[in-house]
């Protein structure tokens, strides 16, 4: 006599509407995350000047930090963007802009550079400042390297097994210089857990990092200590070509990309504003630029 089949479809049909119910209650949590504006996790987008039509590319607020600090380290340094440019594309290899305390043999940090080849000792190269100051230091002795492809430059200063794999990174080094070195006004945007919760902002230790990046010319004297009021930080800037100036936006993108780590709430320069949950926005007409304002978590 034949088996009846309707246990087995009972069986598939249970396991279709179970199925059609996660799809639902996914949907569900999803919307209701977007609606809440919760995005996800804490990421950073840079992309072209003021929000506009073009390519983007995304990070996280961590990989962001150490990117500000290579640029920042190479134009204190007086260098071009194309050596910020080759800095950075090298950096997205080596250690995909994270400080690794571990890597191929010795090899450590940011560019994975080896204390058993003379870069300096393990607790140096795990200092992002110190580690893109050899780098640069290296760079620099590389004859004609801003005119060399990005892989030739990049190779003779970290003589990689792999030469040719900086190459893919060119594109999202050139962006990231690009709003990096402020040539690119409110191009980074982060996304960041609520600093505040973390406590309060230390103003001494965000003009501390300033002059570590920058060098101690960044801020005014002692006397006034780059602050104009408390739980915020004010850093002058140099005089530019046009109403604004591509320093202002410079040390602007530097904050934000070190939002979270000094838990910088708001950024305002030349009129604009950045927060974590609005990103850039026009706050009013400005005929020039004169300060970059940092606002901490109280």
């Amino acid at each position: 006599m034949p088996r009846s089949s309707s246990a087995p479809r009972r069986g598939r049909l249970l396991r279709v509407a179970a199925a059609l119910a996660v799809l639902v209650a996914l949907a569900g949590y999803l919307a209701v995350q977007y609606l809440s504006g919760n995005k996800g996790s804490p990421r950073c987008t840079v992309g072209p000047a003021d929000g506009g039509e073009g390519r983007t590319y995304e990070l996280s607020p961590d990989q962001a930090a150490n990117a500000a600090t290579i640029s920042a380290v190479g134009t204190t340094r007086g260098l071009p963007e194309r050596a910020v440019t080759i800095a950075l594309a090298t950096a997205l290899q080596e250690s995909a802009l994270r400080n690794l305390d571990h890597g191929d043999r010795d090899s450590l940090g940011l560019f994975q550079q080896r204390p058993s080849q003379g870069w300096g000792t393990p607790a140096q190269i795990m200092d992002p400042v110190y580690a893109s100051g050899k780098f640069y230091e290296h760079l620099a002795e590389v004859p004609g390297y801003s005119r060399l492809p990005l892989t030739v430059a990049a190779q003779r200063v970290q003589k990689s097994g792999f030469p040719q794999a900086y190459a893919k990174h060119e594109p999202d080094a050139t962006l990231l210089a690009t709003a990096l070195t402020g040539r690119a006004p409110a191009s980074l945007t982060c996304s960041v857990q609520a600093p505040s919760a973390e406590g309060p902002g230390d103003a001494a230790e965000v003009r501390s990092d300033l002059v570590r990046a920058f060098g101690k010319d960044v801020l005014p004297s002692a006397g006034s200590a780059g602050s104009s009021a408390a739980g915020t930080v004010s850093v002058p800037v140099r005089a530019g070509d046009g109403s604004t100036s591509q320093h202002g936006w410079e040390l602007a993108h530097w904050a934000v990309a070190r939002a979270g780590t000094l838990r910088i709430t708001e950024v305002s320069y030349a009129g604009r504003v950045w927060t974590s949950d609005t990103g850039w926005r026009t706050e009013r007409k400005e005929s020039g630029a004169t300060t970059v304002r940092m606002r901490l978590a109280q």
